[in-house]
């Protein structure tokens, strides 16, 4: 268990709250706070939320994270002014993109709750974590060609494989937003909710969630992602290792003794 003084601690780019849950694990909501800046995504940003990302993948108290960010604005993109004067060997030394892998290696699932803006960087972050719930305000877009340059976070790779080549190629090379009814029609987004109840119901889906058995969430998670990278073949053989390493757990055992027995389960998380 780690300490646990990561959900206390006063951060300067970020909140973060925890809710209890009382049928499972509780759920951590990181909040972006850059209020002046639109919360667009700097360095410092991402090392707080990538920081508790990572403390919250070892706290076995914890079932699931919610990132979010202003009704305004999830993030309106990247700092730009961390980059304006920068040259091509300070890029590539500075390695930005960093703290993106390390967060694309958590295991636990992260809901993106997304309002407002969610552009360039802002598009990334919502599209690395596992589920995006979309507010009626929420507008995507991947507008760096507006400056020159090209998505650097996966915004060429994940978009293209959540709502296909021409889609992709149409807000990339354009700039264009789409709105959240947009994207969830495109395939993007999970669900699409009213302004108001954003939050609320991505806590009850948040919530949903970490009532499951944990091991076999995150097994399915990295299943899920797999899928990504692997062919169809190569795909079901990892999947089905992942089942078979399920069977070694108590709550296997449970979750199917309880089905036979029609009771609602008690999970170990073991």
């Amino acid at each position: 268990m780690p300490d646990r003084t990561y959900i206390t601690k006063s951060y300067e780019n970020i909140l973060v709250f925890e809710t209890e849950n009382p049928d499972g694990l509780s759920v951590i909501i990181i909040t972006l706070n850059r209020p002046k800046a639109l919360n667009a995504i700097n360095m410092p940003l991402m090392s707080e939320l990538v920081g508790v990302l990572e403390y919250i993948d070892k706290d076995e108290s914890v079932g699931c994270s919610i990132i979010t960010g202003s009704e305004k604005a999830f993030a309106a993109g990247a700092d730009i002014k961390e980059m304006a004067e920068a040259n091509v060997i300070e890029m590539y030394y500075r390695e930005m993109f960093e703290r993106w892998d390390r967060m694309r290696r958590i295991k636990k699932p992260i809901i993106a709750a997304v309002s407002g803006f969610a552009l360039g960087g802002g598009c990334e972050l919502s599209m690395v974590c596992d589920i995006i719930i979309a507010s009626e305000s929420a507008k995507f877009g991947q507008p760096e060609i507006n400056l020159a340059i090209i998505p650097g976070a996966g915004g060429t790779q994940r978009l293209v494989k959540a709502i296909g080549k021409s889609k992709a190629m149409d807000m990339i090379l354009t700039g264009k937003m789409l709105s959240g009814k947009e994207m969830f029609d495109a395939g993007l987004v999970a669900r699409v909710v009213n302004n108001e109840t954003l939050l609320e119901e991505t806590l009850k889906l948040a919530k949903e969630i970490s009532s499951k058995p944990t091991f076999a969430v995150q097994l399915a998670k990295d299943s899920i992602l797999k899928s990504y990278e692997l062919s169809l073949e190569s795909g079901i053989e990892y999947e089905r290792k992942n089942f078979y390493l399920l069977f070694a757990t108590e709550d296997k055992f449970e979750g199917m003794k309880a089905f036979i027995e029609k009771r609602k389960p008690v999970w170990k998380q073991k």
